[in-house]
């Protein structure tokens, strides 16, 4: 698997293929970063402190999706999928299946599952993939299936 920081090797479309595989360096989830997020962006009893958490489904604190995605998407940037132009969704599909909890080191498993060429302009096309946001204990916090726009490497 590659794990290299996008400002290094950076890979244009054509450089990547089915079965590609990266995974992305580790982002260590505290208290204060989940309800910072919550308090700003999505203030519900679940993800605003222990307190409010308790007697909601999730029966303790947990991160916002929308967090973990926030963490996944800095990750794969930062630390993952190294593509030149940077990652730009074309569409996604999202599934959390275990909530995100303080204390969890989430990384990013990635895998490309399909590559085309755009019909309408051979410069660029689209990478499918899939990866997960997993946690130090193997649990998957958040799964994905996302259609990113790439570009071809240009002329010298």
């Amino acid at each position: 698997m590659r794990s290299t920081p996008v400002t290094t090797n950076a890979l244009w479309l054509d450089d990547i293929a089915v079965g590609d595989r990266f995974r992305t360096d580790t982002y260590d989830l505290g208290v204060d970063a989940i309800v910072d997020f919550a308090t700003a962006w999505d203030p519900q009893p679940s993800h605003l402190g222990e307190d409010t958490a308790k007697e909601t489904f999730f029966q303790g604190l947990a991160a916002s999706g929308w967090h973990t995605a926030a963490i996944t998407m800095r990750l794969l940037v930062t630390t993952g999928l190294p593509l030149a132009t940077g990652i730009i969704g074309a569409s996604i599909d999202l599934a959390w299946p275990t909530p995100t909890r303080p204390g969890d080191r989430l990384h990013v498993e990635l895998e490309v599952t399909d590559v085309r060429i755009s019909r309408s302009d051979p410069r660029r096309g689209f990478i499918t993939a899939t990866y997960d946001t997993i946690n130090q204990h193997g649990e998957i916090r958040q799964h994905t299936t996302a259609r990113l726009l790439a570009f071809i490497r240009p002329s010298q």
